[in-house]
């Protein structure tokens, strides 16, 4: 299966050009059945990379458009009389899908936001005291753009906690960008991209990530690194038990996507930032400073010490 998971990454390479990185991290969350948040400026390719994952994967798509406007039901869905039938019936709402692409999520209201909070957590949604299951798999890409442009708010920390990780895209290199241009003069590269497995072969995949051997020097190695931005003197909340739980996670699919069946030092450091960095809350100082948090996140790494290899039994 693992070869499977090259010809995905390969396939949507095609589209979102010269972020191969990237393209591997957030293939990396739905492989350990997590949700992704990427925060950039407008046009970077944040809606773009979610569709093709959409295609690439054969799953059913929604995509919704966070505005103030946009209200709970919106999303979760409603009951509704139809007099037909003489009785109430459900209306699903965007999230009864595989992959919800929820685009600028920081627009719209508190209220509408936290809608999320059990969709993301649970897998199901509840309306009118009845409860619905979401299809499986289910995976949210959210996209925000950054803090303080016009119209944003903060996500509330109940919610950034659910994302798997959150990371940017960035500009393209000139090479990049010279081949995006020349890709979109005639053809829209989207509609070249080609399903490379179904739902049920990704299912088997997330199943083989999960398969994947922690050894328990890597579970105190994670549990150490995480107590760290606990007790650090500019870091005021420090990483959740879900925070750790998800980078045990995502460390797995990282060690599946590099070939092997077994977690290593490494796996947990390549993920350490991009898992962390949301979760984290600053003192005020710390805020002031431009990239405080992933560097904060560097530092408790070189702090913390690494484990042995010969103790990582496989």
């Amino acid at each position: 299966m693992r070869q499977n998971a090259e010809q995905v990454i390969e396939e949507v390479s095609k589209v979102i050009i010269g972020k191969d990185e990237i393209t591997k991290k957030t293939f990396m969350a739905i492989l350990a059945g997590g949700h992704v948040l990427l925060e950039d400026i407008p046009g970077v390719g944040k809606t773009t990379l979610a569709l093709a994952f959409s295609k690439v994967l054969g799953l059913d798509f929604n995509r919704i458009q966070f505005t103030p406007d946009v209200v709970a039901s919106d999303v979760v869905g409603f009951t509704m009389y139809d007099k037909n039938k003489d009785e109430f019936v459900f209306k699903q709402g965007a999230v009864m899908c595989n992959l919800l692409l929820a685009d600028e999520i920081n627009r719209t209201t508190s209220r509408t936001q936290s809608a999320l909070l059990e969709v993301m957590e649970e897998k199901r949604v509840t309306v009118d005291g009845t409860t619905y299951d979401l299809p499986n798999p289910f995976n949210v890409i959210a996209t925000q753009n950054p803090i303080g442009s016009f119209g944003t708010q903060l996500l509330p920390q109940s919610q950034m906690d659910r994302f798997m990780i959150k990371t940017s895209i960035g500009y393209p290199d000139f090479a990049s960008q010279v081949e995006i241009l020349k890709d979109r003069q005639t053809a829209q590269p989207l509609d070249e991209v080609s399903a490379v497995m179904t739902i049920e072969q990704l299912l088997d995949m997330q199943e083989e990530v999960r398969n994947v051997h922690v050894a328990e020097e890597i579970l105190k190695y994670i549990t150490s690194l995480t107590e760290k931005t606990r007790n650090h003197e500019h870091i005021i909340q420090g990483v959740s038990p879900r925070g750790a739980l998800a980078l045990s996670r995502i460390a797995k699919a990282h060690a599946y996507i590099a070939g092997r069946d077994f977690v290593t030092p490494e796996d947990v450091m390549a993920m350490f930032i991009d898992t962390c960095n949301h979760r984290i809350v600053l003192e005020a100082k710390a805020q002031m400073k431009e990239n405080s948090a992933p560097l904060l996140l560097e530092e408790i790494m070189k702090e913390v010490k690494i484990p042995d290899q010969q103790k990582i039994t496989i």
